[in-house]
């Protein structure tokens, strides 16, 4: 006989008015903005109250972690993404101050100031932030640049795991590469068709060759989407480590810094693959809330195909719980 085990679900999406109108007043504001407008989603995002804990009741959801919805403030000019995110850190702390058996929060960091992104780091865990996330790429600066270096040791030091969200890729990439169709076609391939995805596993995989988790043995990270295709590719990726001299394989980073998490894809395929390639206290539930949407009987179909309670519950609840800290 299974029994249903409490639900932690760590990548729930929010957005901030003031973000959102400092990113559209930008002179190329990044175009997967409209996704958080398609149906009710603005709503939804806006809400960090009583509708959103509804949605989490109708789904069986007991924690939701809150975070900001792409691309954070990340295009920004270094002095609006630095009070941009300190704002968005007040705010998110508010929420999960007026719920706090319902609400933790990741932070939000200006990834546009390097030298700014520690002290935020550090005062939002000091508000009760559990973890921070992040995107690939501020302008043409990738993540593993050196000079976020002192942003992963403040993050390994803290115990602060770094979410690693996908984000539109760089408009290079984009005429390189998804271009050609018609406008919505050419976003939808460029983000949540195919784009987002393996610019995310790009930015994982790069700090990886960087030697980061070398420097940084306690660094975690979480990648979203069943590993944003990282997973799936990891024979070939493997070829890299010797070429990059690094200590070890790929694979044996990926088992040892990454936690993956669902982002609504309840496919037991990937699961069956996912647990072939790193292990259970590997694997974290989240819903990617609102843009996909579970059921509770989707959700509770899904549990079915863990072998035992015991790792039903891991995934469900406690390894989130054991990775951010959370007291359940």
């Amino acid at each position: 006989m299974t029994t249903t085990p409490p639900l932690i679900a760590i990548e729930e999406h929010w957005v901030m008015p003031d973000v959102t109108a400092a990113l559209r007043a930008l002179p190329h504001p990044d175009e997967s903005l409209v996704l958080s407008e398609w149906g009710d989603n603005q709503e939804r995002l806006e809400d960090l109250g009583a509708g959103r804990i509804a949605a989490m009741d109708a789904q069986g959801i007991d924690v939701s972690i809150l975070a900001l919805t792409p691309p954070g403030v990340q295009p920004l000019p270094p002095q609006d993404a630095l009070a941009l995110s300190r704002a968005a850190n007040d705010m998110a702390a508010a929420a999960v101050a007026r719920h706090p058996t319902r609400f933790r929060s990741l932070s939000t960091l200006p990834m546009s100031s390097p030298k700014d992104v520690p002290g935020e780091l550090e005062r939002a865990a000091g508000m009760g932030h559990v973890g921070s996330m992040v995107y690939g790429r501020s302008g043409d600066l990738f993540l593993d640049d050196l000079a976020y270096d002192d942003f992963f040791a403040a993050a390994s030091g803290l115990g602060q795991p770094v979410f690693i969200h996908p984000q539109l890729p760089s408009n290079a990439v984009r005429d390189a590469s998804y271009r050609g169709f018609d406008p919505m076609t050419d976003l939808a391939l460029a983000t949540f068709g195919w784009g987002w995805h393996m610019d995310a596993a790009t930015a994982a995989l790069r700090l990886i060759l960087r030697g980061t988790f070398d420097r940084h043995p306690d660094l975690q990270v979480v990648l979203g989407h069943w590993g944003e295709m990282l997973l799936f590719w990891l024979d070939r990726a493997d070829s890299l480590s010797r070429i990059a001299g690094l200590q070890r394989s790929v694979s044996d980073y990926v088992r040892s810094n990454f936690h993956i998490t669902t982002s609504g894809m309840l496919n037991p395929a990937l699961l069956q693959h996912a647990l072939s390639v790193t292990s259970i206290d590997r694997l974290i539930f989240s819903t990617d809330y609102p843009f996909q949407r579970p059921t509770r009987e989707d959700i509770d179909s899904f549990l079915k195909h863990f072998p035992s309670d015991t790792e039903r519950r891991q995934f469900s609840s406690a390894n989130a719980a054991s990775l951010y800290g959370i007291d359940f």
